[in-house]
C-alpha cells in the first residue's frame, strides 16, 4: 500500500520551490518561476509522476534533496560516507517538518539529516547537516540537491587564472556528469562556486534561467548531471576528501534563484544578496570612499618622504583612502622573506606608521594596511620558531616563495590574532587588505574554518575595520568570505580592457558596492599595453572606483580627467552603489555594454565599452533593459568631448539631450557615435 504523499512550498520573489515526500528524504517536484499561490500541490506532485518501460527499474528511485544509493539511485549520492572502512548505505525515513526544515532518520546507523531552507531577499538559501552517533569519514555531503532544468540548453560555469578571471565556459548537457571541482582550499581562480542554467534561447535580457551559488571560500565540487532516465540533478557540496572524520557535518549555504528575464533576473538577485544580505557593513549609510594603492607605485620600496608626497598628490585627485601595501613589515624588501613577522621595518619606518597616518588623515584621507596573515616565508623569526605550524609536508612545492600557516590550530589562530589586533589598536587603520597569494599544498576544508574564525574574532574586536578579500586578485571571492569581509578585489589586472570584461561577467555574481577597481599605470604592468586616461578612469568607475599608478607620472590633462571622473563618480556613488548591474544584449560583439539602474528606477547610466574592432563600419543601436515602456526618459552623453574627430557625423545624443520613451529605448536602443577600440561611452537617463 502507497504511503501518504505530503507536499510542501517555499516562495521567494519570483521563484517557488515544492518539495514532496511519500515518507523518505522530501524531493523537488517544482523549482521554476512563481506558482500561483492557489496551486494544489497534491495535484502537482502526482503530475510529476514518470512512467517507466522495459530496461529499467520496476520503479524509479526518488531524486530527493538527498539522493540515497540504498534506494537503488544509479546516479551520483547526495550523501557518500564510510564506517569502518565499510560503506554507508543510509535509507532515511522523514521524521519531522518544522517551516522550512526537514529531518530524517537512519535508525540502525544512527544518522540523523537535517535541510534547511531559507529565504534571503530574491533567493533561497539551502543547507545540509549530517549527524552521526559513531564516528564516520566523509567523502561528499551535497548541499540541498535540486533538479536541473528540463528545458536547459547549457550549463555556464566559470573558469579563470591570474589577471584573467571569471571566464564563462558553455557546456551542453548531456548524459552523464559534468565535474567542475576546486581542490586546493580556495575557491579559485579556476572555478569559482558560481553556475547558470539557461533555457534555450536565453540571452542577458529575456529568457528563463536558473543559477546557484555555493558560499563557501574553501575547495568545492559541482555535479550536473543527466540520468540515463533523463533527469537532471544538481549538487554542489566541499571537494571530496578534505574533511577529517568526525559525528557532525555541515555543508555551506547553496544560494538559490529563477529568472524569466535573462541572466540578469538571476543576476541582479545575486546581487542584492551579496549587499544587502551577507556583507556585513560597519556603517551601511556611509558612502563606498574613492581608494589609493600605493603597490604599482612604489611596490617593496618604502620610503616615507615619497608616500608622503604621492599621498598628498592621490588626495588633491579625490582620494578618500590610502592603502599602505606590501612591505612595511620585518625585512621585506622582496616576497622571499619576512611572511609571518607582523612588525613594523625601522629601517623604512624609523619613527613607525603614526606620523604617516598623521598626513594621510591631515590630507582627508584614512588609512588602510595590507597583511597577509595565513602565509608565511620559511626566511622568517616565525617559521625558524614554529615550523609546526605550517601546513603540509616539508618538501612541499612554494607558491610566490611562501607557505601556508595551519590555521585548524587554536594557538596559530590566537598567534594571528594578537599580532593583528595589536596592530589595530595601536594604530588608526580604517581597513586592511587581507591577502592570500597562494593554493594549498593539501586541501582541508579545517583550514577554511579557521580563516573564518579568526576574521569572526577580529570583526568583533574591530567591527568599524572593513576588510578587502584578495587572493592574488579574485582567487577567493564568494558569499562565504564576502560574510566576513567588505570587498573583493577582483583581478590583480588593472589592464582597463580585461578588466571590462572581467567586471561585465563578474556581474553575474557581484553587487558595485564590493567590487574594487583602481585607475592603474599608464603602462599596464600585467600586460605592457598602454591606455589613454579617460577609458582606464571609466572602467574603474564602474565599481568600487580607486586608483593604483604613480601620481607623479600624470600629465596636466590626465590629472585634469582623472580628478574630473572621480567627482563624477562621486557625486553618484550613493544611488549606483544600490543600483542593479543589468547587462546589455549588444548586436555588436565588440561591444560590451551595462546598465546600472537605481532601486527605484529613476535614473540610470549606460557604460558602452568597446573592446576591440568593430566588423561593420558604424555602431549598431544599443538596446536597453528594464525600464518603464511608458515613461520618457532624458538620456544625455556624459563623455561627448571624448569624440574623435574622425566621428564626423551628428546622432543627435554628440550635440545635445535626447528624450524618448522607455519603450523606444528598450526596443530600438541607442545610437551612439563611432569610436576607436578601447574606449568607454557614459550615457546618463532620467526618468522624466
Amino acid at each position: 500500500m502507497s504511503e501518504t504523499r505530503h507536499s510542501w512550498r517555499i516562495d521567494a520573489p519570483g521563484q517557488t520551490l515544492v518539495l514532496s515526500s511519500s515518507g523518505g528524504v522530501p524531493g523537488a517536484v517544482y523549482w521554476g518561476v512563481s506558482l500561483p499561490p492557489e496551486e494544489d500541490l497534491v495535484a502537482l506532485a502526482r503530475a510529476c509522476d514518470m512512467d517507466v518501460t522495459g530496461g529499467m527499474m520496476d520503479a524509479l528511485s526518488p531524486l530527493s534533496l538527498c539522493p540515497e544509493a540504498g534506494h537503488s539511485f544509479d546516479g551520483q549520492p547526495g550523501l557518500v560516507a564510510y564506517r569502518e572502512g565499510q560503506v554507508l548505505h543510509p535509507r532515511f525515513r522523514l521524521q519531522q517538518t518544522e517551516g522550512h526544515q526537514f529531518t530524517c532518520r537512519d535508525d540502525e546507523l544512527g544518522l540523523t539529516l537535517v535541510i534547511t531552507f531559507e529565504v534571503l531577499g530574491d533567493t533561497l538559501a539551502g543547507t545540509t547537516t549530517l549527524e552521526a552517533e559513531e564516528d564516520l569519514t566523509l567523502h561528499h555531503l551535497a548541499a540541498p540537491v535540486l533538479p536541473g532544468p528540463q528545458m536547459g540548453a547549457e550549463i555556464v560555469d566559470f573558469a579563470g587564472r591570474w589577471i584573467g578571471e571569471f571566464q564563462p565556459q558553455r557546456s551542453p548537457w548531456r548524459p552523464g556528469i559534468h565535474l567542475r571541482e576546486a581542490r586546493m582550499g580556495r575557491s579559485g581562480h579556476e572555478h569559482p562556486p558560481l553556475a547558470y542554467f539557461p533555457e534555450a534561447g536565453a540571452t542577458n535580457t529575456q529568457g528563463t534561467v536558473y543559477a546557484m551559488q555555493y558560499g563557501w571560500s574553501g575547495g568545492h565540487v559541482m555535479y550536473a548531471e543527466e540520468l540515463a532516465d533523463g533527469r537532471r540533478q544538481i549538487q554542489w557540496g566541499h571537494a571530496t576528501g578534505t574533511r577529517a572524520s568526525g559525528r557532525k557535518f555541515r555543508t555551506a549555504p547553496l544560494y538559490l534563484t529563477v529568472s524569466n528575464r535573462g541572466l540578469n533576473g538571476c543576476a541582479v538577485a545575486f546581487q542584492r544578496l551579496l549587499r544587502d544580505h551577507v556583507v556585513q557593513w560597519p556603517d551601511a549609510e556611509r558612502p563606498r570612499p574613492v581608494h589609493y594603492n600605493c603597490w604599482e607605485a612604489v611596490y617593496f620600496d618604502h620610503d616615507v618622504d615619497v608616500l608622503c608626497d604621492i599621498a598628498t598628490r592621490v588626495a588633491a585627485l579625490g582620494a578618500e583612502r590610502f592603502v599602505l601595501d606590501d612591505g612595511w613589515f620585518g625585512r621585506r624588501d622582496d616576497d622571499t622573506s619576512s611572511l609571518g613577522d607582523w612588525d613594523i621595518d625601522p629601517r623604512k619606518w624609523p619613527e613607525g606608521l603614526t606620523p604617516f597616518i598623521d598626513h594621510v588623515e591631515a590630507l582627508g584621507m584614512r588609512f588602510g594596511l595590507w597583511v597577509e596573515p595565513e602565509m608565511v616565508n620559511l626566511n622568517s623569526d616565525l617559521a625558524r620558531a614554529h615550523p609546526d605550524w605550517i601546513l603540509g609536508p616539508g618538501d612541499q612545492t612554494e607558491g610566490r616563495q611562501q607557505r601556508v600557516l595551519d590555521l585548524s590550530q587554536q594557538s596559530v589562530r590566537d598567534h594571528l590574532f594578537h599580532k593583528l589586533s595589536s596592530l589595530l589598536a595601536n594604530h588608526r587603520i580604517d581597513y586592511l587588505k587581507w591577502d592570500h597569494n597562494r593554493l594549498l599544498p593539501v586541501g582541508s576544508a579545517a583550514q577554511t574554518d579557521g580563516v573564518y574564525a579568526l576574521l569572526r574574532d577580529l570583526r568583533s574586536a574591530f567591527p568599524a575595520v572593513e576588510i578587502e578579500s584578495c587572493a592574488s586578485g579574485g582567487g577567493r571571492i564568494d558569499a562565504g568570505i564576502l560574510s566576513l569581509t567588505q570587498r573583493v578585489w577582483l583581478s590583480d589586472s588593472n589592464d582597463a580592457s580585461e578588466r571590462l570584461r572581467i567586471q561585465h561577467d563578474a556581474a553575474l555574481m557581484l553587487p558595485l558596492a564590493v567590487t574594487g577597481s583602481h585607475v592603474g599605470p599608464r603602462v599596464c604592468h600585467t600586460s605592457g599595453r598602454v591606455h589613454d586616461i579617460r577609458f582606464r578612469a571609466w572602467v574603474a568607475a564602474q565599481r568600487h572606483m580607486g586608483f593604483e599608478m604613480d601620481p607623479r607620472e600624470l600629465s596636466d590633462e590626465e590629472v585634469r580627467v582623472l580628478t574630473d571622473v572621480t567627482r563624477w563618480w562621486k557625486d553618484n556613488r550613493n544611488w549606483m552603489q544600490r543600483a542593479d548591474i543589468l547587462r546589455l544584449d549588444s548586436a555588436d560583439p565588440a561591444v560590451i555594454a551595462e546598465q546600472q539602474l537605481a532601486d527605484d528606477g529613476a535614473r540610470f547610466v549606460v557604460f558602452a565599452g568597446k573592446a576591440a574592432a568593430s566588423s561593420q563600419i558604424v555602431p549598431r543601436p544599443l538596446r536597453l533593459t528594464e525600464l518603464d515602456k511608458n515613461a520618457k526618459y532624458r538620456v544625455e552623453l556624459k563623455n561627448r568631448d571624448e569624440a574623435h574627430h574622425l566621428s564626423r557625423g551628428a546622432p543627435v545624443i554628440k550635440s545635445e539631450s535626447l528624450e524618448v520613451s522607455g519603450a523606444y529605448l528598450m526596443q530600438h536602443g541607442l545610437t551612439l557615435p563611432w569610436s576607436f577600440p578601447d574606449r568607454m561611452w557614459v550615457i546618463e537617463g532620467t526618468r522624466l
